[in-house]
């Protein structure tokens, strides 16, 4: 296999690369938020339920997600990592597609999970990807740009979904952006090169990490270390919690904004789409430049930066549920938004870095399956049954109560990532020990 060398003075192709992935993660978010961003046409076209809404948007799409990005990520971990991720991207792409053609529930099922199929291997490669062109003190705000991946396809999927289902219908949205990810995975094929694993890594030697770089590592042995290695594994734990919260709001804002706040698809294409590209894009980027600054005095940063941001955010979700009108809702919303998504890029750099190279695919993907499955898969799910478990009494207004019952899961976040920031100390403090060298 042919690799590419990168080093630290190579830096425009290794921002190239970062943005060419970036891209790829924008499409991967765009075809996994799309029916969020279109569910109150899918709704009243199919007749389907908040909880058929929910797990189509969660539960099934997450198992078909997690349970294959496992084996795709020790794959990656030994084969041309660059084309793993276009060929990801085309499958989600021609699977989006498929959902616009869909005719039935069933129909759209089979699609989505299929979709799912397709983005399990775009992240974990990626991951790896980036931390074989960036150095270890660097992988935050690389990390950061390569997770405005999200912002940026939500708010290009509301702006041109919403419009695109507005001037025709919410089919015609699918198939037209299900199209472009064909053209963006072709790109990617033409332009990223595979780099050298570990071409960034200080050689090192550590009670958690080997003296070779690309030692070949069971794949039995990196699960184990993972799920036995307490950072890693409340890393998954705190970031799950999290994204329980961030996907819940992501699939179903629109529709509450919609249907009990009196929002038109209009509105959510004008005014939707920004305030969720420069929120969630401003939190993203700022949580990573913290982390780089702070990160390397303490690791406690890594998790005690996003127990803060998630702190603040809870009087604003609540301004969020409680107000009259869309425009007073979608200015409250704008702060969880910016808040909520300080978790992301720590979780993926406390876990990238704490790993040989050799692990980084497997151990990211193992991130995503703990994070995913918790957040993905039973974020969406949860709200939409609690939705419908109101409407009977509180026909109105069961998106909204539904909503409310999201606050004590901020609480477990919150406790969840100051676990993570204790453990992150004792292991630092193991690891100065063990080296005979203070903290």
């Amino acid at each position: 296999m042919t690799v590419y060398k990168p080093d630290h003075h190579n830096s425009y192709y290794r921002w190239f690369v970062l943005a060419m992935l970036c891209l790829v993660y924008a499409f991967n978010f765009l075809d996994r938020q799309l029916l969020g961003i279109l569910s109150k046409p899918i709704q009243d076209e199919l007749s389907i339920t908040d909880s058929e809404l929910g797990r189509l948007g969660g539960l099934y799409f997450a198992l078909f997600y997690c349970a294959i990005s496992i084996p795709i990520a020790w794959f990656a971990d030994r084969a041309n990592r660059a084309r793993i991720v276009a060929l990801a991207c085309a499958i989600w792409s021609a699977a989006t597609v498929a959902c616009g053609l869909s005719r039935s529930y069933s129909e759209l099922i089979a699609s989505r999970m299929a979709v799912g199929i397709g983005e399990a291997g775009g992240l974990p490669p990626s991951y790896s990807i980036i931390s074989d062109y960036f150095p270890a003190e660097r992988r935050g705000t690389a990390l950061s740009i390569l997770n405005l991946g999200p912002p940026i396809g939500q708010s290009l999927g509301v702006a041109v979904g919403a419009t695109i289902a507005a001037t025709y219908d919410w089919r015609s949205a699918f198939i037209a952006i299900g199209s472009a990810g064909i053209l963006v995975a072709a790109l990617v094929v033409v332009t990223v090169r595979e780099p050298r694993r570990g071409a960034m890594d200080v050689p090192m030697a550590t009670p958690h990490r080997g003296t070779a770089a690309l030692e070949e590592v069971k794949f039995s042995e990196t699960l184990k270390m993972f799920f036995r290695r307490r950072v890693l594994y409340l890393a998954g734990l705190a970031s799950g919690a999290a994204n329980f919260i961030s996907y819940a709001i992501m699939n179903f804002a629109i529709l509450f904004l919609m249907r009990e706040k009196g929002m038109t698809l209009q509105d959510v294409g004008l005014y939707y789409a920004p305030l969720v590209a420069v929120a969630l894009g401003a939190g993203i980027y700022l949580s990573g430049w913290l982390i780089d600054r702070y990160g390397q005095k303490s690791r406690q940063a890594y998790a005690l930066i996003p127990a803060v941001t998630l702190a603040c955010a809870i009087p604003f979700f609540f301004g969020f549920v409680h107000a009259e009108t869309w425009p007073v809702a979608m200015a409250f919303l704008a702060m969880p938004l910016f808040l909520n998504s300080f978790f992301l890029s720590p979780a993926i750099a406390v876990v990238q870095n704490a790993v040989s190279s050799a692990q980084r695919a497997l151990s990211g993907a193992l991130l995503l399956l703990v994070m995913n499955l918790i957040g993905l898969g039973f974020g969406p799910t949860y709200l939409g049954a609690m939705s419908d478990f109101f409407r009977t009494s509180y026909p109105g207004h069961s998106l909204q109560l539904a909503f409310y019952s999201l606050i004590p899961f901020y609480i477990l976040a919150i406790g969840l990532h100051v676990l993570l920031a204790r453990a992150l100390r004792r292991e630092q403090l193991s690891e100065a020990k063990h080296k005979g060298s203070p903290v």
